[in-house]
């Protein structure tokens, strides 16, 4: 196993494994989101949008296209109820695996996709609104494993409150301060550790979007394949250890 992977979806913590996790999960976000539009011309990880839609659908009179927003609206709620409920699931059996059960079931998503999204394409009108359902519900999933991981702190399906954190910090790296003092209570102090990971987080989104739509646009739903791979990599080593303590412990009671 790589050591570069190796231990981010660890069961224990740190600031730099988090951020790292992080990173990388924008980076999938990012490639799904735009390659999930060139499939399905829409995006996904938007909540904000699509309730927005649902809204202006009420109000013209298109109702069945209202319901199908708030179906992805709970998609994206269940994907993330869902990580929820295996995180605490995993916790209370004291599993090593308690963020990586969900990165795998994000993991087998997305290969499914990729395998089966070719062939289904023909049923055009089923495929399209199973796939919005599909990306939603993997959205929604992945963007609670990290949000649980880093305590709210890090978001890597949708980059609104990223873009306004960052633009805050720039406010206050470029504010102007007529005393040099920093003891004074009212000097104006940019958080440039915050600053840099909310950075990394959004030019990681934003290349994870180029390489998943060119990538699409190439191979097609196949390019979700190494996505899957890259998850189930990260997942793998928790997984196994769980795995293997119980099969030791199967073997102690035989």
């Amino acid at each position: 196993m790589l050591p570069a992977i190796q231990g981010l979806a660890h069961r224990v913590r740190t600031r730099r494994a988090n951020r790292q996790l992080g990173g990388l999960l924008a980076f999938v976000a990012g490639a799904v989101n735009a390659g999930g539009f060139l499939a399905v011309q829409r995006y996904t990880s938007h909540v904000t949008g699509i309730i927005s839609s649902v809204a202006d659908d009420l109000v013209l009179g298109q109702f069945a296209l209202a319901m199908a927003g708030v179906c992805a609206l709970l998609a994206f709620l269940f994907g993330a109820a869902t990580t929820a409920g295996l995180v605490h699931w995993a916790r209370r059996r004291e599993l090593h695996s308690e963020f990586a059960l969900s990165l795998l079931v994000e993991a087998l998503l997305l290969l499914i996709f990729g395998l089966l999204g070719a062939n289904l394409e023909l049923y055009v009108d089923v495929f399209v609104s199973s796939t919005v359902l599909l990306l939603c519900f993997i959205m929604g999933l992945q963007n609670a494993i990290v949000t649980k991981i880093s305590k709210a702190e890090i978001r890597t399906t949708h980059m609104t409150g990223i873009v306004t954190d960052l633009g805050i910090e720039l406010g206050r790296l470029l504010y102007w301060n007529r005393t040099r003092d920093a003891k004074l209570e009212h000097f104006v102090r940019a958080d440039r550790d915050k600053l840099a990971i909310h950075a990394t987080i959004l030019g990681l989104f934003f290349v994870g979007g180029l390489v998943g739509a060119t990538a699409f646009k190439a191979i097609g739903f196949s390019s979700t394949v190494p996505l899957s791979a890259l998850l189930m990599a990260v997942a793998a080593p928790p997984l196994l250890r769980d795995l293997r303590a119980r099969a030791m412990a199967a073997a102690r009671k035989s």
